[in-house]
């Protein structure tokens, strides 16, 4: 019941200054824009960095994944350190940001069509996937939602 107690008090406190932590303890200092991380990644395969930007999708299935507006109509797939948590489902539209790795990643047609499935795709729109996509991933060991 304390531990139960302790959440709830920690929620409500964090809701009450507008942000919400998940993951390991953080905070914004240092952050960088993620429009910026792909000219930081030239010639590097992973970067230890923060970062912050504007939440365009999140897995609809249960919060495991999310992705960020890296600027030019693309988008970055956010995943989370050794699945240990998720992020709510309604957080796109808000600012966040993450602490973790950034790195280099070619992923599968079927990694992209069950994304697609999790953000709730039509079959036709899943079908559509057909080649793998090379792009900068993030595996965020916390997240602050502002």
């Amino acid at each position: 019941m304390k531990y139960l107690i302790s959440i709830l008090a920690f929620i409500a406190a964090s809701t009450a200054f507008g942000q919400t932590a998940f993951g390991e303890k953080t905070t914004a200092d240092g952050a960088i824009p993620v429009s910026s991380l792909a000219s930081k990644m030239k010639g590097v395969e992973s970067l230890a960095v923060k970062v912050t930007g504007t939440v365009t999708g999140v897995c609809q299935k249960k919060g495991c994944w999310m992705q960020l507006d890296i600027g030019e109509g693309k988008t970055m797939r956010v995943r989370f350190k050794d699945y240990a948590f998720f992020v709510p489902k309604n957080i796109s539209g808000k600012t966040v940001v993450l602490d973790g790795y950034a790195y280099n990643s070619t992923t599968s047609v079927a990694q992209l069509r069950h994304y697609a499935q999790d953000a709730g795709k039509s079959r036709a729109e899943i079908e559509k996937i057909t080649e793998p996509e090379v792009n900068v991933v993030y595996e965020a060991r916390s997240v602050i939602v502002m």
